[in-house]
């Protein structure tokens, strides 16, 4: 290994301070076990991006990253994709032949460690259940979900401006089902005269895409109780960080659904936590694998809204590791926003392929110790191009480094064991049963039969006026000398048949204006009592709806 490299390895990852270790640099095919190639852990709010083939080692990498941060005491959220992180509450194979082959190249001394796992599901089948309202996910994400247009999706969001100006909470898919059917009737049209009118045809757009969500299994995810973003922020009693994994194997045919519940989650964490600037470790490592999936098909409005998000929050001690197999699949403003880089290798085999490397190459700093394109395409499994932000916030040189294996368990879990532990899981009891308090579906659902029964009862009062007897109706009377003639029984019977008809009038109008005074008592009471039930959680919601759309539009009406 030459000097120079050695020295620049040195000179460059040399740390005084708490690290996450990643390796040992290799110059050609020798490792310099004396040298770490590592990253500040006070750095690893500044994101990151972690890329590679398939088959590289990018899981691999993300689960040797989150083990150290979970013993140094940094909480950590997966997204597990295939279903192979949930081996993190195991302890590793000490008699793998590869890793005790990897330990001995680096001069590693391997103990193998399970780690504090809580498994989330977007299901409720492979973790404990997670759920968002309606409300606070908002029509931007959740048009996003149905994979509306951009005409759509501002209808839906005059139905959420709608249910907000009318205290109607939507938590669930039924609850926004029911409002689109009501507001599609010929009742709603008045109501709906302020807000310029909704398209019936793009709310059965709308609804029918709602309808495929729920035959999907997803209407699962709405509802509440919504999941509390604290409970990604715990440690254990031993100071170790807590890794929630979220397994999303059996939603891989819905990534439009798991892909915007990791921005509402981010939303979530940055309207709840507080600015603290920089701190000594984040407060929580966010690793979202297949990130590509987060950015195919979003609008611009949307991406300039991921943009956003990814650089405040760093502000409120959140790091963002996107896993991804290019740097390419992350769109640059994003990339611009990431500190730490692991580079697995890439393979060409297309034109696509080679117009990917060039431009990958380009990215990473300079160096007169290899040729960047060349190693790239030779990098062996576990083997990766590094280049991290150091803690005066200059880019590390780039180093080709063989990569530690995690200490846990590089196996799924089986499925026993991960059934046993859900069960004891610590947030099991909070999320496990769904609960269905009063909400849009209820309050129109009843309004309805209100306004049913009403005209019912109005139905019923006109029929028995139209029955009483009214003298010379029904049957002609007898002619008899000197009585009416043919032609004045005619007219008497049209006039009884007028005054039939307008005492029948008056009754239904009487009928109606009763049900309307009672409706109006019945609705002032209604909300006095949801305003006191649901103003704090309907002011959250709100707010957090804003993170997507208030906060940052802003940024846009200044353009």
């Amino acid at each position: 290994m030459a000097v120079s490299f050695k020295d620049a390895m040195k000179a460059g990852y040399g740390l005084a301070e708490p690290a996450v270790v990643l390796g040992c640099p290799i110059d050609g095919s020798s490792v310099d076990a004396d040298v770490r190639i590592q990253v500040a852990i006070s750095m690893l709010n500044r994101h990151g991006l972690i890329a590679g083939a398939t088959g590289t080692g990018k899981t691999k990498t993300l689960q040797a990253i989150a083990g150290e941060l979970s013993k140094a005491g940094v909480p950590c959220l997966v997204a597990d994709i295939k279903g192979d992180v949930s081996g993190m509450a195991l302890p590793g194979d000490a008699t793998n032949p590869k890793v005790i082959q990897r330990a001995g190249e680096l001069k590693l001394d391997f103990v193998p460690a399970g780690h504090p796992v809580e498994f989330l599901s977007l299901s409720g089948k492979l973790g404990d259940q997670i759920r968002a309202s309606v409300h606070s996910f908002g029509p931007l994400l959740l048009g996003r979900v149905l994979a509306l247009n951009d005409t759509q999706t501002s209808v839906l969001s005059l139905v959420f401006k709608y249910c907000d100006d009318n205290q109607l909470a939507l938590l669930d898919l039924k609850d926004l089902r029911t409002t689109l059917k009501f507001l599609g009737s010929d009742d709603a049209r008045a109501a709906l005269a302020d807000y310029g009118g909704i398209s019936p045809a793009s709310l059965g757009v709308i609804g029918r895409s709602i309808i495929t969500l729920e035959q999907q299994g997803a209407d699962a995810f709405f509802g509440e109780p919504e999941f509390d973003v604290e409970d990604l922020l715990r440690t254990t009693a031993d100071g170790q960080g807590i890794v929630s994994v979220l397994e999303l194997s059996d939603v891989m045919d819905k990534p439009a659904l798991f892909s915007t519940f990791m921005l509402w989650l981010l939303a979530q964490l940055y309207h709840v936590l507080p600015e603290v600037g920089d701190l000594a470790k984040p407060k929580l490592c966010f690793f979202f694998d297949e990130a590509h999936l987060l950015f195919d098909n979003a609008s611009e409005a949307l991406l300039e809204q991921i943009e956003q998000t990814v650089r405040l929050i760093r502000s409120k001690g959140v790091g963002i590791f996107f896993v991804t197999q290019t740097p390419t699949d992350v769109p640059s403003s994003v990339l611009a926003q990431l500190g730490n880089r692991v580079q697995h290798a890439l393979r060409v085999f297309t034109p696509e392929d080679a117009d990917n490397l060039r431009k990958t190459v380009r990215t990473f700093p300079i160096t007169s110790y290899f040729d960047v394109g060349e190693r790239l395409t030779t990098l062996g499994i576990g083997e990766a191009l590094v280049t991290v932000l150091s803690p005066n916030g200059v880019p590390t040189p780039l180093a080709p480094t063989r990569v530690v294996p995690p200490d846990s368990s590089m196996a799924a879990l089986p499925a026993d064991q991960l059934a046993a532990r859900i069960a004891a899981g610590a947030l099991h009891s909070k999320y496990a049963q769904a609960i269905d308090p009063v909400s849009a579906h209820e309050i129109i659902s009843a309004r309805i039969d209100a306004a049913a029964a009403a005209a019912s009862a109005a139905a019923v009062g006109a029929g028995s006026v139209g029955t009483a007897p009214v003298p010379g109706y029904g049957e002609p009377p007898a002619v008899v000398f000197g009585g009416p003639t043919p032609a004045q029984v005619r007219a008497q019977q049209r006039a009884a048949e007028r005054a039939v008809t307008q005492a029948r009038r008056e009754a239904e109008r009487d009928a109606r204006e009763q049900a309307r005074q009672a409706e109006a008592a019945r609705k002032a009471e209604e909300r006095a009592r949801l305003q006191r039930e649901r103003e704090m959680a309907q002011i959250g919601n709100t707010v957090i709806r804003g993170v997507f759309g208030t906060l940052f539009g802003g940024s846009r009406r200044r353009r």
